[in-house]
C-alpha cells in the first residue's frame, strides 16, 4: 500500500480495491431534492436527434443556422420561468429530453456525493503528499470531511446564495471547502492564485463572499489588504501552513473544522433538503482576457449531469472495475480542472493525487513518474514545455541514439496518421519502435499507464500534436467553455483528427450560426450543460444566450463531412484590415512559430490597418520560482543560434546587435509563411522582437496561458504604432525599432 491513511487508522482499505460492500450514508435525507414540473423544459420536438458522436447526422439549415446533430429548439418560457437568470437565488428551466442522456433524472451535488460514497465507500478518493508520504482519504472519509466543513461554514455565518472564495493551490482542503460550501447552501468560488489583491476584491465583492479560504501567508496578505472593503466577509480560513500572526476572524484549518461540532446535523439536513438541481451552486469567474471577469453561474444539474456524461464519454472506468488515477495540478478556479478533478472523478470513483504547488514550475513530471496516472489533462503550454524538455534532452544524446529516435518518430507519426484514417494494422517496424523508444519515453514522463491524454482550454499547435503522435502518444483535443460547464466536444482514441476538437458529448448539440460559403460560422451550444447566466449581468447574459436558448460561444468553426468540429478563430480576435478582409490571427501565428523554432510567442496586429505586422518573443529561461521570463536563451534557442553560427546567449544580445543570422532566419521563416497566404492581405509585412517573453507574471497571458491580446496591445502600443508610421506598404522586414 502506497502511503498512510488520515483520520481512520483502523480503516480496512486496499488501494483501488473495495474492502466491503456496506453502503454508507452519513445523513440520508427524508424525501428528495426534486425540481417542480414547471421548472423542467421537456424537448419532445420530432427534430431532436442523437448527437453524432458515433454516426454523423445530416446537416440542416434553419433560419440562418447550420445545424449539426440537431439540438432541441427552446420553447417560449412561461411567465416566471426561463432558461437563464442573473439572480443569485434564481432558478432556471432544465433542458430535459424525453429519452437519451438528456432525460436522466436531475440531481444535486449532495445526491451525487451520496451516490459516490455508497458505491465507493472504501476506495481511496484523495491523496496528498505530506513530508514525503501519501496521506489518503477514502470516499467515506471524504464525505465526512465535507459534511464537517459545511457545518463549520454555517457556524461562521455563511448565508444562502453567498460565496465562499477559495484562493490556493489544489489540495484536499480545496475540494472539501468547495463541496462543503455547496452543501451549506452557499456558492463555491475559486479565485486564481495569480490574482492581484484588486482582482481578488472584484471576485469576493461580486459573489458577496462571507468566507474566504486561503492556502498560505502570501495569499492571506492579499485578502487582508482588501478585507475592509468587503462588507459581507465574516471570516478567513488558512489551510496550507501555520498562521504567522493571530487575528480576529482568522482561523487555521484545524480550528475551522472543529467550529461546526456543535451545529446539529439536522440543521444542515434541512438546508440540503431545500436545494434544487436548477439552482446555482458554483461560480466560475472568467479570466478576463477580453474585459472584466464575469461570474458564470453553474447549477447543481450543470455539474452533476455534465460530469456523468463526460466521464462515460471519455471511457473512464468505474472504480469497481478498475480504478482510474489522475493528478490534480491545473487551477481549480478554471472549469476544466474542476470538472475533471472534482466532479467527473467523483462520478466514477477516481483516485485524485495532488501535485506539489510548484508543479507548473518544474515538479509536475516528478509527480507523474511517481503516480503514473491512467488519464491526464494538460493545457497546451504543459504539452509544449514537455516537448521542449524532451527535445533538449534529445540534443544531448549520442548520434546513434538520435538516429534511432528520428527513425522511431517517423514510423510513429506515419502509423498513427494511418490509424487516424481508420487503418488499424501495425507494421513490424512500429512494434519494434514501441519496444526501443515509445515505452521508454512514456515511462520517462510518467505516462506509461496513461490510456487517455487530453488537451484543452487554449489552442494547441499541429506541430506539438504531431510531435507526441510520433512518439505514440495521441494528445486528444477537447473543447468547451466555462459557460458549458466544461466539455462540449471531445476527441477519442478511436475517433480523432489532428486539428479537430472532436465530436459532441451525448446530449450536447452544436449549431453553426450564419455559416459562410466555407461552412464557417459562430459555434453555438445547447444541452443541459449550458450555464444559468452571468451573476448580476443581464445584458451580458442576453448576449450569450439567444431567445431560442442557444449559447453563443464567440468562437468560429465548422464541421467536416464526418461530423468533427474544427475551430477556425474567435470573433473578437478577428483582425479586420483597412481593406475589409477578416483575418483570424491564430493560424498565422502558429505557422510563424512552426517555421521559426526560436520563437516563443507571436501576436499578429493590423486591425483597421493597410497591412499586417507581428510582435515576436524568443524562447528564454524562466525563473522557476516567480515565472518571470529572463534574458538567457532557452537551451533549444541556444542550439538554434549555434546551428546558424550565432554566438548569442541572451535575448538582449540578439536585439541590441540585430544579430544578422537570427534576423535573417526569422525573416526567411516569415517569408515562407507568406508564400502560403491565401491573399496579400494575410501576409506579415513587418515584425519586431520584444525584449521580454509573454508570461502570467507579466500579465500578457492568463492562468491557462491564453494570450491577453488587449493587454499586449496596450503594453506595446508604441512598437505597434511604429509599424504604421511609414505610409508606404513595406515589402516585408523587421521594424526599425526594437
Amino acid at each position: 500500500m502506497r502511503g498512510t491513511v488520515l483520520c481512520e487508522s483502523d480503516a480496512r482499505m486496499a488501494l483501488a480495491e473495495p474492502v466491503s460492500s456496506v453502503a454508507y450514508c452519513n445523513s440520508a435525507l427524508q424525501g428528495s431534492c426534486e425540481v417542480a414540473g414547471e421548472d423542467v423544459l421537456l424537448n419532445s420536438s420530432p427534430r431532436t436527434a442523437e448527437p453524432h458522436n458515433s454516426e454523423p447526422g445530416e446537416d440542416s439549415k434553419i433560419e440562418g443556422y447550420q445545424v449539426n446533430s440537431l439540438g432541441p429548439k427552446a420553447a417560449s418560457s412561461s411567465p416566471g420561468s426561463s432558461m437563464w437568470t442573473t439572480r443569485r437565488d434564481g432558478e432556471v428551466k432544465l433542458r430535459m429530453e424525453e429519452k437519451g442522456p438528456g432525460s436522466e433524472a436531475p440531481k444535486t451535488v449532495h445526491q451525487l456525493l451520496e451516490e459516490s460514497v455508497n458505491k465507493y465507500s472504501d476506495y481511496y478518493a484523495l491523496a496528498s503528499k505530506k513530508n514525503g508520504k501519501w496521506i489518503k482519504l477514502t470516499y467515506t472519509m471524504y464525505y465526512n470531511e465535507c459534511w464537517k466543513a459545511a457545518k463549520s461554514f454555517l457556524k461562521l455565518g455563511l448565508e444562502r446564495f453567498h460565496g465562499v472564495g477559495i484562493l490556493g493551490f489544489n489540495s484536499a482542503e480545496w475540494f472539501i471547502a468547495d463541496i462543503g460550501a455547496i452543501l451549506a447552501g452557499g456558492f463555491a468560488v475559486g479565485i486564481y492564485t495569480t490574482n492581484s489583491p484588486e482582482a481578488c476584491h472584484y471576485v469576493a465583492e461580486n459573489c458577496s463572499a462571507n468566507v474566504i479560504v486561503v492556502e498560505n501567508h502570501k495569499q492571506l496578505q492579499k485578502i487582508l489588504e482588501i478585507e475592509h472593503r468587503l462588507p459581507h466577509l465574516k471570516a478567513i480560513v488558512q489551510y496550507g501552513e501555520e498562521i504567522k500572526e493571530q487575528r480576529p476572524k482568522l482561523y487555521s484549518w484545524r480550528q475551522f473544522m472543529e467550529l461546526g461540532m456543535d451545529v446539529p446535523d439536522e440543521r444542515l439536513r434541512e438546508i440540503i433538503a431545500t436545494q434544487k438541481p436548477n439552482q446555482c451552486c458554483t461560480l466560475i469567474y472568467t479570466s478576463g482576457t477580453t474585459g472584466q471577469p464575469k461570474g458564470v453561474m453553474l447549477s447543481h444539474d450543470n455539474l452533476t449531469w455534465t460530469a456523468a456524461v463526460a466521464a462515460r464519454f471519455i471511457m473512464l472506468r468505474d472504480a469497481r472495475d478498475k480504478q482510474e488515477e489522475v493528478v490534480s495540478y491545473l487551477p481549480l478556479s478554471h472549469i476544466a480542472a474542476q470538472m475533471c478533478d472534482i466532479w467527473a472523478a467523483m462520478t466514477l470513483g477516481v483516485q485524485v493525487y495532488f501535485a506539489q504547488p510548484d508543479a507548473l514550475k518544474g515538479s509536475l513530471v516528478e509527480t507523474l513518474r511517481e503516480v503514473r496516472p491512467t488519464a491526464f489533462l494538460g493545457v497546451p503550454r504543459v504539452w509544449e514545455k514537455m516537448e521542449e524538455k524532451m527535445k533538449s534532452v534529445g540534443m544531448k544524446a549520442s548520434a546513434l541514439r538520435r538516429k534511432v529516435a528520428a527513425w522511431a518518430k517517423g514510423v510513429g507519426l506515419q502509423t498513427n496518421l494511418k490509424k487516424m484514417d481508420g487503418l488499424s494494422q501495425e507494421p513490424v517496424n512500429f512494434r519494434l519502435a514501441r519496444q526501443l523508444v515509445y515505452r521508454k519515453v512514456r515511462k520517462a514522463i510518467g505516462l506509461d499507464r496513461c490510456t487517455k491524454c487530453y488537451t484543452g482550454a487554449a489552442p494547441i499547435t499541429r506541430e506539438t500534436l504531431e510531435f507526441f503522435l510520433s512518439l505514440n502518444i495521441p494528445v486528444l483535443e477537447l473543447y468547451g467553455m466555462s459557460e458549458s460547464s466544461g466539455p462540449h466536444t471531445i476527441s477519442l482514441p478511436h475517433a480523432f483528427k489532428l486539428g479537430s476538437c472532436g465530436k459532441e458529448l451525448s446530449g450536447c448539440y452544436t449549431l453553426i450560426h450564419k455559416p459562410d460559403k466555407d461552412g464557417i460560422g459562430e459555434i453555438c451550444f445547447s444541452g443541459r450543460h449550458v450555464f444559468m447566466g452571468y451573476l448580476n449581468m443581464e445584458d451580458k447574459t442576453k448576449e450569450a444566450i439567444d431567445q431560442d436558448g442557444w449559447l453563443h460561444s464567440g468562437d468560429l468553426g465548422k464541421h467536416d463531412k464526418d461530423g468533427f468540429l474544427f475551430i477556425t478563430g474567435r470573433i473578437k480576435e478577428l483582425i479586420i484590415t483597412a481593406g475589409g478582409e477578416n483575418i483570424p490571427p491564430v493560424p498565422i501565428e502558429d505557422a510563424v512559430k512552426n517555421a521559426v523554432p526560436i520563437i516563443s510567442n507571436a501576436m499578429l496586429v493590423g486591425d483597421k490597418a493597410k497591412f499586417l505586422s507581428m510582435l515576436l518573443t524568443l524562447k528564454c529561461v524562466v525563473d522557476a520560482e516567480t515565472g518571470e521570463p529572463g534574458d538567457d536563451l532557452a537551451p533549444e534557442a541556444l542550439e538554434f543560434c549555434q546551428r546558424l553560427g550565432s554566438k548569442a546567449t541572451k535575448v538582449s544580445e540578439i536585439i541590441s546587435s540585430k544579430d544578422k543570422a537570427i534576423y535573417t532566419a526569422i525573416q526567411k521563416g516569415i517569408s515562407s509563411v507568406n508564400e502560403g497566404a491565401v491573399s496579400n492581405a494575410q501576409k506579415v509585412q513587418k515584425w519586431v522582437l520584444l525584449e521580454k517573453d509573454f508570461s502570467v507574471f507579466g500579465g500578457e497571458l492568463g492562468p491557462t496561458m491564453k494570450l491577453k491580446r488587449p493587454v499586449v496591445a496596450q503594453k506595446y502600443r508604441d512598437q505597434i504604432a511604429q509599424f504604421y508610421t511609414d505610409t508606404e506598404t513595406p515589402s516585408g522586414e523587421p521594424s526599425s525599432r526594437p
